[in-house]
């Protein structure tokens, strides 16, 4: 199975999507499991995605300290 990159913002709204699903209860037992995985593999791509701008960032700024 391909896996589609998906943009920062395009993984915190399908999070935000799948929270309000189960805070609402619109999830049945089966699908639960299912998007709690999907959300955590979005949060570590959020994570890194964050990570690396922080790196760029303060690389960037490194620089222009020289």
């Amino acid at each position: 199975m391909v896996t589609k990159k998906v943009t920062y913002q395009e993984a915190i709204e399908e999070i935000e999507e799948i929270l309000a699903k189960i805070e609402n209860e619109e999830l049945d037992i089966d699908e639960l499991a299912e998007k709690v995985k999907r959300v955590s593999v979005l949060l570590k791509s959020c994570k890194e995605k964050l990570q690396k701008t922080n790196e760029e960032v303060e690389k960037i700024l490194g620089e222009m300290e020289e």
